[in-house]
């Protein structure tokens, strides 16, 4: 089938200073599109700017926006719309866990979890559509986790959140295939990131790479409208032993 052109969209990326969604951000711009990018740390997208920016030749605004306040997310999406004259992807990526027993869980750490995890993507969602309709269609990316179908102790909110969103990303798909808007969730295992404040070097012999991660974004927005890869679960090859 054949690959569409992404060079003159416009995408938001949240969560797209670091990690899984700074290689996003980068791959898009280095597509040619033209993408915005949210994060919670006025820092962190200072610092992630140039580095999104030289992957060229599309361009980058950034916005500092929790994706757990509507208000906030709907903002940014304005401004992006502003910035670019319009909205046709959505890349939700901004996630945050806490790996604890139930027991010893804060109330506040279930929140966040819950909040940015499962919230967040409907705070973007809901606030994206209008735009992406005006367009004509679009496509919005859930990135979940392989943790929200292979529950494990000591991440019950965690999972909680990406089980939540896999059947959120399902209902999404169904009622907004009809307005030319695909949506897809992709379920990463393992990947190099310092994700939760761990060490991002850590396991990159054998775990996945952000970047393996942005690649299956591309791929997805580039392939042919007429069929959907609505679920991808992405695991590393050879998992240590």
């Amino acid at each position: 089938m054949a690959m569409q052109s992404l060079r003159g969209k416009v995408a938001l990326v949240t969560g797209g200073s670091r990690g899984i969604g700074q290689a996003i951000a980068r791959a898009l711009v280095a597509d040619g599109v033209q993408v915005a990018i949210t994060g919670r740390s006025a820092a962190h997208l200072s610092a992630a700017r140039p580095k999104i920016e030289a992957a060229g030749p599309g361009s980058l605004e950034t916005f500092q926006a929790d994706v757990r306040r509507y208000d906030e997310v709907k903002s940014a999406i304005e401004g992006t719309v502003a910035r670019f004259g319009g909205l046709d992807f959505l890349i939700n990526n901004a996630g945050v866990g806490f790996f604890t027993d139930v027991a010893s869980m804060t109330a506040a750490q279930w929140s966040e979890i819950i909040d940015t995890n499962l919230t967040g993507v409907f705070n973007a969602c809901q606030a994206a559509l209008p735009h992406l309709k005006q367009r004509g269609g679009g496509f919005i990316i859930n990135i979940s986790s392989l943790a929200g179908k292979n529950a494990f102790k000591g991440a019950s909110a965690y999972c909680a959140s990406k089980a939540g969103l896999n059947a959120f990303s399902e209902c999404l798909m169904q009622e907004v295939r009809y307005d030319n808007i695909r949506v897809s969730y992709v379920m990463p295992g393992s990947v190099t990131t310092g994700f939760s404040g761990g060490d991002e070097t850590a396991g990159a012999d054998w775990k996945s790479a952000p970047e393996d991660i942005a690649d299956v974004v591309i791929s997805l927005l580039q392939h042919n409208p007429r069929s959907l890869p609505s679920r991808v679960e992405v695991r590393p090859s050879k998992p240590k032993k």
